[in-house]
């Protein structure tokens, strides 16, 4: 009975041995791994608010300033038509007295069709214009991030982070802030770029 005590015993403290050793195997493995992850050499981080990148962009407020235009050409030929329905409506309203009751329903069918034609026209431009400010936003969006791999590569730097308000970055030295020089790179490089005439 004593022996088989003794060969629990025994087996007892050879698993709690082994078990220590595993852990202790397991740690020196983890804290290698971190070791030869920060060891690697730290980290060169930097970041840009991305509003002011955007924004002070050449290229974008360039494009911004024609989509502008595109608007308001698009907002006058609307009220042109627009002035150009409401006096056909008065005049209906002013000479309607002299029509047959079915030369009236004609022309209530016509100018509610005209109305309806008037309202999709108007939904259509401003679809356009939606369409023209999203595509314009992903171009730019485009262009600054191939422009940062490059920067990033240039500068050595491992990652560059986007500040926006309310975004995942809530404070940065100021030492890191590279917005002025990516905005400069960018409008240098856009300067550079050759004119595009086909337009």
């Amino acid at each position: 009975m004593k022996k088989g005590l003794k060969f629990i015993g025994v087996l007892g403290l050879a698993s709690v041995l082994f078990y220590a050793c595993d852990q202790k195997s397991t740690e020196n493995q983890t804290a290698t791994a971190t070791e030869s992850a920060a060891g690697s050499g730290d980290y060169k981080i930097a970041y840009v608010y991305t509003d002011s990148v955007i924004n002070k962009y050449d290229y974008f407020i360039k494009k911004s300033e024609e989509l502008t235009e595109k608007g308001k050409k698009f907002e006058g030929d609307l009220q042109s038509r627009a002035r150009g329905f409401e006096q056909e409506v008065s005049n209906f309203q002013q000479s309607g007295g002299n029509m047959t009751p079915n030369q009236q329903r004609a022309k209530q069918e016509e100018l509610m069709k005209k109305e309806q034609n008037l309202v999709t026209y108007r939904d259509n431009l401003m679809q356009e214009l939606s369409v023209d400010e999203a595509n314009l936003y992903n171009e730019v969006y485009e262009k600054v991030q191939t422009y940062l791999k490059g920067y990033a590569e240039a500068e050595g730097l491992d990652l560059v982070l986007s500040y926006t308000r309310g975004g995942s970055v809530w404070y940065g030295k100021e030492s890191l802030d590279v917005t002025k020089s990516v905005i400069d790179g960018l409008n240098k490089e856009y300067g550079k770029a050759p004119v595009d005439t086909a337009k």
